[in-house]
């Protein structure tokens, strides 16, 4: 299970960044890999560079899920963390267990080892 959360603030440099570090993401990561494109510090509204449309609309372009946070003030934090771990879900299926493993149908039987008789000499 992977998943990536590129995160921009609100200022317009870091927010330009995201394709690069998204491209970078599918250079690197595993071909599945969950994304979901986060801007933080959604509390300094007077200061927001890039709005909400203007994000959403760029991740429903990828395909991605978008949530702004706030770590300041715990907006929607959690809620990244719920939303990352239902689309892992997702992607997983409804046959996924906990540790991805799936039940061995694998018997293990031991029969001890006869010892052979005598000594070294």
């Amino acid at each position: 299970m992977s998943s990536m959360n590129p995160e921009y603030d609100y200022l317009f440099e870091s927010f330009n960044n995201v394709k690069q570090w998204l491209q970078e993401i599918d250079r690197y990561a595993s071909e599945n890999v969950n994304k979901l494109l986060v801007g933080n510090k959604c509390d300094l509204t007077t200061k927001k560079v890039v709005d909400y449309t203007t994000a959403k609309e760029f991740a429903d372009s990828l395909g991605i899920p978008f949530l702004e946070t706030s770590a300041k003030n715990a907006t929607n934090v959690e809620q990244s963390f719920m939303t990352m771990a239902a689309e892992i879900k997702k992607r997983m299926g409804p046959g996924a267990t906990a540790g991805g493993a799936e039940k061995s149908n694998v018997k293990i039987q031991s029969t001890p080892v006869k010892q052979s008789g005598g000594g070294c000499c």
